[in-house]
């Protein structure tokens, strides 16, 4: 026996992009239940970035004061470390939003945040521990998802199923969507190194040499590190051994070098295989994907997590009336899609460029590299760099929210 449940939007998937959208669509006043496969928001390494575009529109919903009593930590500005060569090259401050820094924040405190906000209002439900495992279709319609809660099988009934359930949606095959896969070259290795204050860094960097590529983001006691790996050499660099592990670290960024030594097992590096690829279609009847689902980007640039929200924010402006009356054209479901496909595929085309032309090349080559005459442009010209800034902050098409 099943249970039944009836909605006015199914979301699966309690990330950023599933929590923005229940909350927007709770306080439009429409029925939503959000599906979260865990127990809690409570994992390592996933994406901690929050852009300016994200947090302006927080500030349109009146949030931000709220959200930034939220630990984290501020970037306003961005260097490269080159053959040991510091380069300026992104200046955030300069930005026409409300905060003009990336916010470096645990997701789980950014969802937790959400969901705090979206409890607030009397239809907004979050359902923990209950995995969306099927569609349910009458006559080429979706019309909700089948669930499982523990032992319970939920039958959830809704004109509108989104999929915010990530790059390895479930729903996504499900409904029968076709994959694009872009490629990429690359791998990340994620790990924590301690930060001391004669590290003398404060912001976020990049450290790049012949033969490897490290991000250091300043997370306050500690850097949370992404160290680019050639696609697949993950075995290799776990049969190397930890000592060759921290020679590395060293090598591309001597004064982490101490530091790394408080990497005690290689059981402590984890892994992103790193995706690039789009849904060539968003939609089908009663069905909707967005954020990972539709579209896996690269951790370049970090803005994966801002295309999600952003999609999110998009949705829910664009589906409002539909979602108000119980019905979804479409046509509708198609105007999401034309709205949010061409920034992703404007990031994605950028992050494939940097894959092929930047990082790659610096993984195979020797001696010293070559400094691209743009870096050195951004470096010389502090003007300039309010331009990357706005690439990285704002995005293609940033979405606001006028709704209320």
């Amino acid at each position: 026996m099943s249970e039944r449940i009836e909605t006015g939007c199914c979301i699966a998937g309690g990330g950023p992009a599933g929590m923005m959208l229940g909350y927007l669509l709770a306080r439009q006043g429409i029925d939503v239940t959000v599906l979260e496969k865990h127990a809690d928001f409570l994992r390592d390494f996933r994406g901690d970035t929050v852009h300016p575009s994200t947090m302006q529109v927080l500030h349109e919903l009146g949030l931000l004061e709220a959200f930034l009593k939220r630990p984290h930590q501020k970037t306003e500005q961005i260097a490269l470390h080159l053959n040991g060569d510091t380069y300026d090259i992104v200046d955030f401050t300069h930005l026409p939003v409300a905060a003009k820094f990336v916010a470096f924040m645990p997701q789980w405190e950014f969802l937790d945040f959400l969901a705090d906000e979206a409890r607030k209002f009397p239809n907004f439900t979050l359902m923990m521990e209950t995995r969306a495992d099927e569609l349910l279709v009458d006559e080429g319609r979706v019309c909700g998802v089948w669930a499982s809660r523990g032992d319970r099988t939920l039958e959830i009934h809704s004109p509108l199923t989104v999929a915010c359930d990530g790059r390895d949606s479930t729903l996504r095959p499900a409904a029968g969507l076709n994959l694009i896969e872009k490629g990429a070259p690359i791998d990340v290795l994620w790990f924590r190194l301690p930060r001391e204050d004669h590290h003398g860094e404060t912001q976020s960097l990049g450290y790049m040499k012949a033969g490897g590529f490290l991000v250091t983001l300043n997370r306050g006691d500690y850097w949370q590190c992404a160290l680019v790996i050639r696609k697949g050499a993950e075995e290799m660099v776990r049969k190397q051994g930890l000592e060759a592990f921290r020679k590395r670290i060293a090598h591309l960024a001597p004064h982490l070098g101490d530091a790394a030594m408080a990497i005690a097992s290689l059981d402590d590096v984890k892994a992103l295989n790193v995706q690039v690829s789009r849904l060539e279609c968003w939609w089908r009847k009663g069905f909707l994907a967005i954020g990972d689902a539709a579209h896996a980007m690269s951790p370049v640039g970090g803005v994966g997590i801002n295309l999600a929200l952003q999609d999110a924010i998009a949705t829910a402006r664009i589906l409002e009336e539909n979602l108000q009356v119980g019905s979804v054209p479409s046509a509708m479901l198609k105007t999401v899609q034309k709205r949010r496909e061409w920034p992703a595929k404007i990031t994605q085309s950028a992050q494939v460029f940097a894959h092929n032309r930047v990082v790659f090349p610096a993984l195979d080559a020797e001696g010293e590299l070559d400094v691209p005459w743009l870096i050195k442009l951004l470096d010389r010209v502090p003007m300039l760099r309010r331009l990357p800034a706005r690439a990285i902050g704002l995005g293609p098409r940033p979405e606001h929210w006028r709704g209320d």
